[in-house]
């Protein structure tokens, strides 16, 4: 089934895009995973960009390139390339996942990328053939940064 342009911008902005924690590290204002809204100003994001000591942060996923659902294997083997190339870039990035309560796209893994400005972000969506990222500033307000 596909989705219109319009359709698939609403299911990301409606998407919760959780921060998972790290071996029973909480994250963000003291809470065991953090969920971040399109448009909404996270506390608990800014308590994350503290900790980093950083000014921004990218929520991205190398999966389902153009939304184009893939098998396990392979988004797991395109989640691991993500991975090793942060880590080249010696980025700090936590696990993650998009999740959408009422559609039946399953969860996305993804990485919560701390410390990456706007353009490398929309760069890095565009090399893992992404629709879109989930970009915060300063202001700790996840925006839908769309790449087309």
């Amino acid at each position: 089934m596909s989705m219109t342009n319009v359709d698939l911008e609403a299911a990301y902005r409606t998407t919760d895009y959780v921060v998972e924690a790290v071996s029973g590290q909480v994250v963000g204002g003291g809470e065991h995973s953090l969920v971040l809204r399109v448009d909404i100003a996270s506390q608990g994001l800014r308590a994350l960009h503290r900790r980093y000591g950083v000014d921004c942060s990218c929520f991205i996923t190398a999966c389902n390139p153009f939304s184009q659902p893939l098998d396990e294997q392979t988004n797991l083997r395109r989640q691991e390339a993500l991975a090793a190339e942060l880590r080249r870039r010696s980025l700090a990035f936590l696990p993650g996942a998009g999740r959408h309560s009422s559609n039946d796209w399953p969860p996305e893994p993804s990485f919560l990328v701390l410390g990456l400005a706007l353009e490398a972000s929309k760069n890095l969506g565009r090399h893992y053939e992404q629709n879109a990222i989930v970009w915060a500033g300063a202001d700790v307000v996840p925006r839908l940064i769309t790449l087309a």
